[in-house]
C-alpha cells in the first residue's frame, strides 16, 4: 500500500491523455522558448526550482526543468497531478504540514519539496495537460499578485505548445497533416487493440475537385475544402482523429465506431455535402465525394493495413462511378 494517499485522477482522464499525446510534446527535445519562460518563472517567483511538468498516465514528464536534475517521477508521487485535477492554481505553502504531501518521498527526500505552486496547462480542447510549477525547500506564503504571476506564465507555456503543434497542422484546413495523423492513429490502433473496442477508418475525395480550382479558382477550392471539413467535424466525436491526406482526400479514424455505425455516419456526410451549397449556389455545379470505408481486422498489423483497406475501397467508390461509400472489410 502506498505511504501517501492516491492522486485524483481528473473527469476527462481518458480525453485529457489523448489530448496530451496529440500535442506530441510528450519526450520530445527541449524547447527554448518554453526554457525561457521556465528560467523567468523561476527568477520573478524567487523560486529555486521551476518546470513544465506534463502529467501522462503513470509520471510526470519535465519538458523544462530549472533547478531539477530529474526528468520524470512517478504520477503517485506528483504535486502536479494533484494540481491537474482543477482549474486553478495549487498551492501548499507547507508540504509537511499538508496530509496529501508529508509522506511523499519527494518530501522527506531530495529535492526535499516544502513549498509548490502549480498553474494548470489548460489546452485549448479543455484538458490540463500538465503544470507550470514552482518549487522551494523551505516553506513559504504565495501572495493573490504571484498566483497572478505564475497563471499568467502558464498560459505563454500553452501558448508555446500550440504554436509547436502547428507544424503538424495543415494551415488551410487546421487538420492534421499526412503524417501526423498517421502518428497518431498507430497509436489508437494500438489503444483499440489494448481495450478491445471497435476502430473504422473513412477515406474521402471531394470529385472532380480539379474543376473547382480550374473553373472558379484556389480561393473557391479552399472554400470547398473548408466547407467539406466543418460538415465532417459536425459528425465527430472528441476522441475521432481528421487528417488531410492529399490536396483533396481526407480521412476520417471513427474511434469506437464499428463498421455498421461507421457507415451510417459516412452515408449522412455525403449526403449532408451533396446537398451543400454555398460557393456553389450560382454555380451550376453540384459537389459530391467518394469515400471508401474499413474497420480495424484482427489480422491488421498496423495502421497501414487499415488504411490500405480503406483506400482500396475508395478507389472502388470513384471506379463504380463516384458519389457514393464503399466498403472492404479485413478478416
Amino acid at each position: 500500500m502506498s505511504p501517501f494517499p492516491d492522486y485524483p485522477i481528473p473527469a476527462d482522464e481518458e480525453q485529457r491523455l489523448r489530448d496530451l499525446e496529440r500535442h506530441g510534446v510528450l519526450d520530445s527535445p527541449p524547447d527554448e522558448h518554453i526554457d525561457r519562460i521556465v528560467h523567468l518563472t523561476s527568477a520573478v517567483l524567487g523560486a529555486p526550482i521551476a518546470l513544465v511538468s506534463l502529467v501522462d498516465r503513470d509520471r510526470q514528464w519535465f519538458l523544462s526543468r530549472q533547478g531539477l536534475e530529474a526528468h520524470q517521477t512517478p504520477r503517485e508521487m506528483a504535486f502536479c497531478a494533484h494540481a491537474i485535477a482543477g482549474d486553478t492554481v495549487l498551492v501548499v505553502p507547507d508540504a509537511l504540514e499538508d496530509e496529501r504531501f508529508r509522506n511523499n518521498p519527494l518530501v522527506l527526500g531530495e529535492p526535499r519539496v516544502r513549498f509548490y505552486a502549480g498553474a494548470p496547462l489548460r489546452s485549448p480542447e479543455g484538458h490540463n495537460l500538465g503544470t507550470l510549477c514552482v518549487i522551494d525547500r523551505q516553506p513559504r506564503q504565495f501572495s493573490p499578485e504571484q498566483v497572478q504571476v505564475l497563471h499568467n506564465l502558464a498560459e505563454l507555456v500553452v501558448r508555446e505548445l500550440e504554436l509547436r503543434r502547428l507544424t503538424s497542422i495543415c494551415p488551410v484546413t487546421g487538420l492534421y497533416n499526412r503524417g501526423a495523423f498517421f502518428r497518431l492513429c498507430e497509436r489508437e490502433v494500438e489503444r483499440a487493440r489494448q481495450e478491445g473496442r471497435p476502430l473504422s477508418l473513412l477515406n474521402i475525395d471531394i470529385d472532380d475537385f480539379r474543376q473547382i480550382n480550374n473553373r472558379w479558382g484556389h480561393e473557391a477550392g479552399d472554400r470547398v475544402l473548408l466547407d467539406v471539413c466543418r460538415m465532417c467535424r459536425a459528425r465527430l466525436g472528441e476522441a475521432d482523429l481528421f487528417g488531410r491526406i492529399g490536396d483533396e482526400e481526407f480521412a476520417l479514424l471513427l474511434v469506437g465506431r464499428d463498421s455498421s455505425e461507421a457507415i451510417g455516419l459516412a452515408e449522412a456526410i455525403r449526403v449532408e455535402i451533396s446537398a451543400m451549397g454555398g460557393v456553389f449556389n450560382h454555380s451550376g455545379y453540384q459537389p459530391h465525394i467518394s469515400g471508401g470505408l474499413s474497420s480495424l481486422a484482427p489480422s491488421d498489423r498496423n495502421f497501414a493495413d487499415l488504411f490500405y483497406r480503406a483506400d482500396q475501397a475508395l478507389y472502388l467508390a470513384k471506379g463504380n462511378g463516384r458519389d457514393q461509400i464503399a466498403t472492404v472489410l479485413g478478416s
